[in-house]
């Protein structure tokens, strides 16, 4: 028998995963409805949409919901983002794409710095490939602009 003192280690009022689970059943639906190639992927987004805004201050909780048929993430506590919204665009079966509001400057902005990162698509969609690693910062940098955009804009 060991003489160690056992103590119980506070419970963390952090959740284990930063990534809540899809409650809303027409979120669900949609991905369920994309090919399982470009569903992987646009989950890995996702996560990184929820961690981006986990660590950019002034985000806030942010809210899921179906937007143009698509999950789409918005920022109801601060209003300090545009929405974002995932899926495909026709005539590019190997991508994937994060849109943002045409009517923002983010798209120019997101070619201007990533240009040698990702393809686009007009002013609203950022074109991330099926294949291949997912360029995980540079596509944080991108979501940062689109969450704190209303903040940025001066």
């Amino acid at each position: 028998m060991s003489n160690r003192k056992t103590t119980s280690q506070p419970k963390s009022r952090v959740p284990a995963s930063p990534v809540p689970s899809i409650t809303d059943p027409l979120v669900g639906k949609a991905f369920d409805a994309f090919p399982d190639r470009a569903r992987k992927r646009l989950m890995e987004m996702r996560a990184l949409i929820y961690k981006t805004a986990a660590g950019s201050e002034g985000v806030g909780v942010l809210a899921e919901e179906l937007k143009w048929g698509q999950p789409s993430y918005l920022t109801p506590e601060t209003k300090s983002g545009t929405t974002i919204r995932l899926g495909t665009l026709k005539g590019h079966p190997e991508h994937v794409a994060l849109f943002v509001h045409c009517q923002t400057n983010l798209i120019p902005r997101m070619r201007r710095e990533h240009r040698a990162d990702f393809q686009f698509s007009g002013k609203r969609a950022l074109l991330v490939p099926l294949a291949g690693k997912l360029p995980r910062e540079e596509l944080m940098d991108c979501m940062r602009m689109a969450l704190l955009y209303h903040s940025d804009r001066s």
